[in-house]
């Protein structure tokens, strides 16, 4: 897979650009501030409709203007498709796939994979769990698109349980309320369908993840001790053991739809106290390890950041082994890299069929990636 063409209209900083794409390596070099990133986050937009720098679509465009534009041509396996993107905020973004309409812009999912790795990784290791539960959720959402329509229908029945909670929590007798109940009742079934189906998505990527980790880990940091993942769940110990490891059961959905059902059930009186929901996919954890401590507190800046690392290039590995090449960005990385680590880098990076790189001058390339160079200037961008 790779990306012929690259046109962007008011995103970002970019007025408007078209950007010819070969396969093999291109390296846009140019100092900070002048789009670099912005480019490489108008692809990684196209992939996983999200920014890997910010939540919301509005910095997105250009500022004075009310949408952006993102058309990339992408060849996979001799078939080429065409795929646009409408960034509007306040209203309904639109996708295009060879200039026809699709009914939503999740339906372009899929068409462009991409893995990208960036100095915002860092929070993967040292960050919050939201920000490793968005991770699982974008490489399985690359790995398979339905998941982007079990994400949102699990957020959307989150939002309506926690409405109701609030309510009821507040309404005097509220917890003795037949129709509150009952209508909670309703919204627990709902929430256990749709949690159990992002759960089990989530456990079994976790167990196939977790050996292109450690391997990539080891290959980054080969003096340090062995780097594991694994799934901290809600759940507890109600969660079957052998669920997300790697070689073990995969996961059952009516089974874990039934464990959170039952979940739910217990939890209820402290939800209602809380006013929020204590259990499901959304308070799960990610969990690091660097031999028998978690990484996040104990490991050291070279560490995490070789976990980081070891994160995305176990993605890369993964996603290639099962559904062909993503495109590889790299966003301003090897100058935060050690000699050893920017070295296993560009070592996988030069074997991808098209690795995007950016670097703020020359020197922070490595020779291994060599190939199209753009300079990236106020003035715009030119080959040379």
């Amino acid at each position: 897979m790779y990306l012929r063409h690259l046109q962007v209209t008011d995103f970002r900083s970019w007025e408007l650009l078209d950007l010819p794409l070969t396969p093999g390596p291109t390296v846009m070099v140019g100092p900070n501030g002048r789009g670099k990133t912005n480019l490489l986050e108008a692809i990684g937009y196209l992939s996983t409709l999200g920014s890997h720098r910010v939540a919301t679509d509005t910095p997105l465009v250009r500022h004075g203007c009310d949408r952006a534009l993102v058309r990339a041509a992408v060849v996979n396996e001799g078939r080429e498709l065409t795929v646009e993107l409408e960034i509007a905020p306040g209203r309904a973004n639109r996708a295009r796939v060879n200039r026809g309409a699709v009914g939503r812009p999740r339906d372009v999912l899929g068409i462009l994979r991409t893995v990208l790795f960036a100095p915002e990784d860092l929070a993967l290791v040292r960050g919050d769990p939201g920000e490793r539960r968005r991770f699982l959720d974008e490489l399985l959402v690359q790995r398979a698109p339905r998941f982007a329509g079990v994400r949102t229908d699990y957020e959307k029945v989150l939002r309506q349980r926690n409405a109701l909670l609030k309510t009821a929590g507040k309404r005097r007798g509220g917890r003795d309320d037949p129709y509150a109940l009952s209508t909670l009742d309703v919204w627990d079934n709902h929430l256990a369908a749709a949690g159990a189906q992002l759960l089990v998505g989530r456990l079994d990527l976790v167990a196939d993840l977790g050996p292109h980790t450690a391997a990539a880990y080891a290959g980054v940091a080969p003096d340090s001790v062995p780097a594991t993942i694994g799934y901290r769940s809600s759940l507890g110990a109600a969660l079957p053991a052998e669920y997300g490891v790697a070689g073990g059961e995969r996961a059952d959905v009516d089974r874990l739809a039934e464990i959170l059902r039952t979940a739910l059930g217990a939890s209820r009186e402290a939800d209602l106290e809380r006013g929020v929901s204590l259990v499901g996919p959304h308070r799960d954890e990610l969990e690091l390890t660097l031999g028998e401590a978690p990484a996040k507190g104990y490991a050291s800046h070279g560490e995490s950041w070789s976990f980081a690392l070891a994160l995305r290039l176990g993605s890369y590995e993964l996603l290639r082994a099962e559904s062909g090449e993503p495109v590889l960005l790299l966003d301003d990385v090897f100058a935060e890299l050690d000699k050893r680590r920017r070295a296993r880098l560009a070592e996988v990076a030069a074997g991808a069929e098209q690795v995007l790189v950016t670097a703020a001058v020359d020197e922070d390339v490595p020779t291994e990636l060599d190939g199209v160079r753009y300079q990236v200037s106020a003035e715009g961008v030119r080959r040379g």
